[in-house]
């Protein structure tokens, strides 16, 4: 099985997530390394990608400037070859079904494996076509991650009681980026998905203030922040590394208060 479960072990976990190859591909392995020394206990990378669909702006940004620098899968693989030569912290790559496809999922999830990536996160496949890689990524124990948005309701305990890893909930509708203000109910969201499994529960979606991080650490297992974190990047390009350090260590304390 996956690590990620260790991610969850010591108080709400800090999920920090940013776009490979962004600014570059050495500066990405600084910027994962920096992550977890600052309190990182997940991170996400996001395989660059010219569509990605339930992004915003920032992110989408990031996907672009990464594929201008020529970008490819192989050289995500290679960002997770180096960093795990350094940390064993849960990994978890965040990707548009299209680039796994194309790369093909047997030899994409095997890399997986062979490499030390823990999950897969994938927004545009939907719960009822996830059969289509599910028994490849099991084979190779990588977990599916699973999206439980505001609209889920009628499919909530489907989606829940198949998934594995941990549950990504949606905070709010539309696309990624930093939101002033989470309006979604997330207790209830939160408490109709704990009836039908005890698997964490991971709030991403617009959360970038301490104060944001800390209302979600007291409801749910984890804090995923992505957007504010790529914005760091973008603003200090290849000197991100104490800005990101202050800011990842400022939202894992928060997270646990």
């Amino acid at each position: 099985m996956s690590k990620i479960a260790n991610a969850f072990e010591n108080g709400t976990a800090f999920i920090g997530f940013l776009t490979a190859g962004d600014p570059t591909i050495d500066k990405t392995v600084e910027y994962i390394l920096d992550m977890v020394d600052a309190g990182c206990d997940l991170v996400e990378i996001g395989i660059p990608f010219s569509d990605p669909m339930a992004e915003g702006v920032v992110i989408q940004d990031a996907n672009v400037r990464a594929l201008k620098h020529n970008t490819t899968t192989d050289d995500v693989f290679d960002i997770v070859r180096r960093v795990r030569e350094k940390i064993d912290i849960p990994l978890v790559f965040l990707t548009y079904i299209n680039p796994v496809f194309f790369y093909g999922y047997e030899k994409f999830f095997k890399k997986c494996k062979e490499l030390g990536v823990d999950g897969i996160i994938s927004p545009d496949l939907p719960f009822e076509e996830k059969g289509e890689i599910a028994d490849i990524a099991r084979k190779n124990n990588v977990d599916v991650i699973s999206l439980i948005a505001p609209t889920s309701k009628q499919r909530i305990q489907k989606i829940a009681s198949d998934a594995t890893g941990f549950i990504y909930v949606v905070s709010s509708l539309g696309v990624t980026g930093m939101r002033s203000e989470i309006k979604t109910d997330l207790n209830a969201i939160i408490s109709d998905i704990r009836e039908v499994t005890d698997l964490p529960l991971a709030v991403g979606f617009g959360i970038n203030t301490p104060e944001q991080a800390s209302k979600i650490g007291k409801i749910a297992d984890g804090v995923i922040v992505g957007s504010a974190i790529v914005k760091i990047i973008e603003k200090y390009g290849e000197n991100a590394s104490d800005e990101l350090k202050q800011y990842v260590s400022s939202m894992k304390k928060a997270s646990n208060e």
